[in-house]
């Protein structure tokens, strides 16, 4: 019984369909910044993704240096859908965990020291 519910498990896990590409334009949970994700690197496997909106508040003169500049920072694949590199966000760097939870959305979770972590949210921002 147990071998046969192994079986349709992994089954099942094969006939998932493949998650859509983070590449495109993602907000995050705030509403008031948005990013072009892109795959980049010699190798195309790592993530990027630039600040290339401010907004609602966000726009001012703390934030705008920020602008055009890479969040994520060449983030290395280390699974399906998840990758790991550094944030740097206002302009504090920290290590970081990027994974697609769904076609439309991302989880960000950022630590500082290792000890020090803020998870954010992103969701692809469509015009």
């Amino acid at each position: 019984m147990l071998k046969a519910v192994l079986v349709v498990g992994a089954v099942a896990l094969l006939a998932q369909p493949a998650m859509a590409s983070p590449v495109g334009t993602w907000e995050i949970e705030m509403r008031d910044s948005r990013y072009n994700v892109e795959m980049c690197g010699d190798d195309g496997t790592q993530l990027c993704g630039t600040l290339i909106w401010l907004g609602n508040g966000a726009d001012n003169a703390e934030n705008m240096p920020y602008l055009n500049t890479l969040m994520i920072d060449h983030a290395s694949p280390v699974g399906p859908g998840e990758w790991k590199g550094d944030l740097h966000i206002y302009g504090q760097t920290a290590g970081g965990t990027i994974t697609q939870v769904s076609e439309d959305q991302i989880t960000l979770q950022g630590c500082v020291l290792g000890i020090i972590c803020k998870t954010y949210q992103m969701y692809r921002y469509a015009e």
